[in-house]
């Protein structure tokens, strides 16, 4: 099942933070690096979850980035 399918398409960082079970500084770093797609509403970060799904799946795929 994916991310999507639950009908949940946007995440905080502090969402994002539990799903992906890795420290706020860590997905800041992520975001900040490129290998998390992300964008903002106002002051507002948001995640799209297939932008998750999308960061582990190339993970899976060995894509250790830099």
């Amino acid at each position: 099942m994916s991310l999507t399918e639950n009908a949940r398409l946007l995440f905080t960082v502090n969402e994002t933070c539990d799903v992906l079970h890795l420290s706020r500084p860590v997905v800041y770093q992520l975001i900040n690096s490129g290998e998390l797609r992300s964008f903002k509403v106002g002051n507002a970060r948001r995640i799209p979850a297939q932008a998750l799904e999308e960061y582990v799946a190339s993970k899976l795929a060995g894509d250790h980035g830099a």
